[in-house]
């Protein structure tokens, strides 16, 4: 009979038993596999660390009073930060400054790093708040249990799950404070004086800048809004103490105590940070009653605050789909709003910069002057006392967040890949200067006068100069940056009267790769103006592009640049693109009665990013996208009537 036989008196089961043995068979290995890879530690390359370098030497430094483009990041922690040392990072001011300037430490997760390119400068941010106290206070978490080494490379997935969910839940229903009973004097005083130690300690006037600073680190209540300032002094005159948002908690606070610094001399300023994480709160033009900004904030905000960090880790600030539907090129390392928000019209309303651009142009036409009126950088806020900006050997912000490839894919946990924000994050951005030397006045003075850009990471290079008539040929010129400065203003400043009636602005731009990274795609002048009603408007043009590419009728743009991005194996080849593009551009819709701004984007062909190369390494699917078009932004130059 079907499915059975008799074999010397006993039941063996043919065709339709033999399927309920192989399934009960199959459920029994799979649940076998299940604890097994529940109860094993992922196979993660990346725990060994990036691949060794040997890093660059920078470019030799100038003769006096040259202009050139010096790069840095503003925006480092150490373990003198709650966070940071929670999420297993031991080292100190002085490590950050011996990495900027090429030397090999050690990562949070145990194993060594070293920058491909040494910095021309950098600062050391530790949040103000509790600054210094979690690594004297007996914290009971993961990290002090057990090296963060150890766990990632010998624990299995669900204690790897647990141990990154009780740090998570600890910071996210405490904040700064943690555990701690409250705020100790002593400790504060104690790390901001290794802070400032370790900065005079490695500035070398001409060769490598530091700038003393910290991180106040407001969130309006709430731990997941971010209202977060770099403060950065430029010069040795300091107070005893940062000043936190625990000593004042909103923007105006802050604002208060550096004009308050000032009157006593001292060279300081605040960089906002992760806009994007505001709620909409950072560039905002109304308080919470409805009153305008011009009786909330101070009339020289733009002095106190010149520049905002727009280009890191968690994401770019630049400008949203939701608010510039239009741009095809909007959606870049956009990182997301608090867990389990909704990202909405009004969430991203005031939360990113060329919102706020346009915002301050449009308080200038109405109530005649403009507080919104910043230069960018970029910088990473890495907590781990690096600078990681690169996409390939990215080592991310937090080790037990984002610090192996493993992680930060969510592969060494379980679930992990549904609840890290860390899939959605960039792999930073740097900040670019230009300046005539690279010391504290030099780059603090540009710095006040907004000649600064960012970038994504890649060290691409941006010139803009605005006036109301260059030579012909300018943009070609080996002495471009003289013919700039002598016939216009560049980037962070302001035009001068036209020198006559029915004149249009003319713009130079120029951009040059990084030499060791990819070829660019194209250079776009975004404009932003009012019109007579007090509406602000943006358009983007298309100034220069490579490949002799031809212009798609349907929508009057170049064609798209190819991709020679090869997923698989992470690679990509400059075959496309261009090493240097530049273009000599007058604004052809020009009204001089509105107020206007002008700032760049240089595009890059796509190239990997940082989760392709993770990827590649743990041997599994990239995740998307697998390729971006980084970039740099150049500040403004605006216009008034």
């Amino acid at each position: 009979m079907k499915g059975r036989r008799q074999t010397g008196g006993q039941p063996i089961y043919g065709e339709a038993g033999g399927v309920k043995a192989k399934l009960l068979g199959l459920l029994l290995l799979t649940a076998l596999l299940a604890t097994y890879v529940t109860l094993s530690p992922i196979e993660d390359p990346s725990l060994k660390g990036p691949e060794a370098i040997e890093p660059m030497t920078t470019a030799p430094a100038p003769a006096q009073g040259e202009q050139r483009v010096y790069w840095g990041d503003l925006h480092i922690h150490t373990s003198l930060s709650s966070d940071a040392f929670t999420m297993g990072v031991r080292a100190v001011p002085d490590d950050v400054y011996r990495f900027a300037k090429g030397a090999t430490i050690e990562h949070g997760a145990g194993y060594p790093v070293t920058i491909a390119r040494p910095l021309d400068f950098a600062a050391v941010t530790d949040h103000a708040e509790y600054l210094g106290q979690a690594k004297l206070s007996g914290l009971d978490v993961p990290t002090t249990r057990q090296r963060l080494a150890d766990l990632l490379s010998n624990e299995n997935r669900l204690t790897v799950t647990q141990a990154w969910w009780e740090i998570m839940s600890l910071i996210r229903e405490n904040g700064f404070k943690l555990d701690l009973e409250g705020v100790d004097p002593e400790i504060n005083k104690s790390a901001w004086e290794e802070i400032v130690a370790a900065a005079e300690q490695h500035y070398e006037p001409g060769v490598f800048t530091t700038f003393p600073g910290w991180e106040w680190s407001a969130d309006a209540g709430d731990v997941g809004t971010h209202l977060h300032r770099n403060v950065i002094y430029g010069g040795d005159d300091l107070p005893g103490i940062p000043f936190s948002s625990i000593d004042g908690p909103t923007p105006p606070d802050l604002w208060v105590f550096l004009r308050s610094e000032r009157a006593k001399g001292r060279r300081v300023m605040a960089i906002p940070h992760n806009p994007n994480l505001s709620q909409g709160l950072a560039y905002r033009i109304t308080g919470s009653s409805g009153e305008r900004i011009a009786e909330l904030s101070p009339a020289d905000r733009s002095i106190l605050e010149p520049i905002s960090e727009i280009l890191q880790i968690k994401g770019s600030s630049d400008t949203h789909p939701l608010l510039s539907s239009l741009d095809e090129f909007a959606d870049f390392e956009i990182a997301g709003t608090v867990p389990g928000r909704e990202m909405t019209l009004t969430s991203v309303k005031g939360a990113y910069a060329r919102d706020a651009l346009r915002g301050g142009i449009s308080m200038a036409h109405s109530e005649g002057f403009n507080p919104l009126k910043f230069g960018v950088i970029g910088s990473s806020d890495s907590h781990n006392a690096t600078s990681p900006s690169d996409e390939k050997g990215y080592t991310g912000k937090l080790p037990m967040m984002d610090g192996s490839a493993g992680l930060r894919t969510g592969a060494a946990g379980l679930g992990l890949d549904k609840m890290t924000p860390a899939r959605k994050w960039g792999s930073g951005g740097l900040a670019a200067v230009w300046a005539s030397e690279n010391t504290r006045e030099a780059l603090f003075d540009a710095m006040q006068r907004r000649e600064t850009f960012a970038t994504s990471g890649p060290r691409i290079s941006v010139s803009l100069f605005g006036g109301w008539g260059f030579p012909d040929g300018a943009d070609e010129a080996p002495d471009v940056h003289t013919l700039g400065r002598s016939y216009g203003v560049p980037m962070g400043g302001d035009l001068p009267v036209a020198p006559e009636v029915g004149l249009a602005p003319e713009f130079i731009a120029v951009a040059q790769r990084d030499p060791l990274g990819a070829n660019l795609d194209r250079i776009q002048m975004i404009k932003g103006w009012v019109d007579a009603d007090g509406t602000s408007h943006e358009a983007i043009f298309d100034l220069a592009w490579s490949d002799d590419r031809d212009i798609d009728p349907g929508t009057g743009k170049p064609l798209s640049v190819a991709s020679t991005v090869n997923p698989k194996t992470a690679t990509y080849t400059n075959d496309i693109g261009a090493p240097q593009l530049s273009a000599q551009w007058r604004d052809p819709e020009f009204d001089p009665r509105q107020e206007a701004f002008y700032y760049l984007r240089v595009l890059e062909i796509p190239t990997p990013r940082w989760s392709t190369y993770d990827a590649l390494q743990l041997g599994m699917e990239p995740m998307e996208p697998v390729a971006i078009q980084e970039r740099a932004i150049s500040s403004a130059i605006w216009y008034q009537p």
